[in-house]
């Protein structure tokens, strides 16, 4: 037997290598196991119809599932150098006269903490913008609503009508998971709808920001498909291999370096 592995076995083994991995191709799955790519293939299609994975047009990415949402109050401590990294580099891609629709998110706090110098509007269901405002933004709306403890946000009728009143030259969008073939996704279905009427209600550039950990996630409600996002925000932990499938989507994707990530570099340089 060519391999060495009954189906069952080998197919057992790929999603091993995926998961560890986070994305592989079919050449290297062939060379490991000793198969035919075509079987390797297959293989990978039967497990993707278990759900296990994502098929992409050379290989798969391993699919992370987000089944309830995480506190907002425990969002904010995780990955702080990463969060303002990424707030930091946004920032850069904002224009004078901008008018930003931006959601909930520990991500998206730090994109409002970080504008300044720039005659910018902010239009917003994040919370934390009123508790620790930025005095260099120009003009803060809130979008009103029903407050969520969880996610430290407006959601609900009043914010989707007040939003429907509005044109946003970008919009900022916080996500739980990104996934090429899923797109932006989340636990939380009034969330979901928020940022969905931010991205219709957008005459520029969508702008996701995302640590690196959000790659590869999928949730129960999705809030746009990945044809929506123009730019992609994430961190120096980026996994390169991703980064062929989301640019085929047409997705520019910008690199948020940490002061860890620019040591690193220093030191391999």
């Amino acid at each position: 037997m060519r391999g060495g592995y009954i189906p069952a076995a080998r197919q057992k083994l790929i999603y091993d290598i995926v998961r560890s991995k986070g994305i592989v191709k079919v050449t290297e799955l062939s060379e490991k196991l000793n198969v035919s790519e075509i079987t390797i293939r297959r293989d990978l299609d039967t497990l993707e119809r278990q759900g296990l994975l994502e098929r992409t047009h050379g290989g798969a990415i391993y699919t992370q599932r987000m089944k309830t949402e995480p506190l907002y109050v425990q969002k904010n401590r995780l990955y702080r150098e990463e969060k303002e990294a990424i707030g930091r580099a946004t920032c850069e891609l904002l224009e004078d006269g901008d008018t930003l629709l931006i959601n909930s998110g520990s991500t998206t706090l730090q994109v409002i903490r970080h504008i300044t110098n720039k005659d910018i509007r902010v239009i917003t269901s994040n919370l934390g913008a009123v508790t620790d405002p930025n005095p260099e933004i120009k003009e803060l709306i809130l979008v009103g609503g029903v407050y969520r403890y969880q996610s430290n946000s407006l959601v609900g009728g009043f914010a989707t009508r007040t939003l429907d009143q509005v044109y946003g030259t970008k919009a900022i969008i916080g996500v739980d998971g990104i996934s090429v073939k899923y797109g932006l996704t989340t636990p939380i279905h009034q969330e979901a709808e928020v940022a969905r009427m931010m991205i219709e209600r957008t005459r520029g550039p969508v702008i996701v920001v995302a640590d690196h950990r959000k790659l590869g996630v999928t949730s129960n409600f999705i809030t746009a498909p990945i044809e929506k996002v123009d730019i992609l925000v994430t961190d120096d932990k980026f996994n390169e291999e991703y980064r062929e499938e989301l640019e085929s989507a047409g997705i520019r994707i910008v690199i948020a370096r940490t002061a860890s990530g620019e040591t690193e570099q220093g030191k391999q340089n």
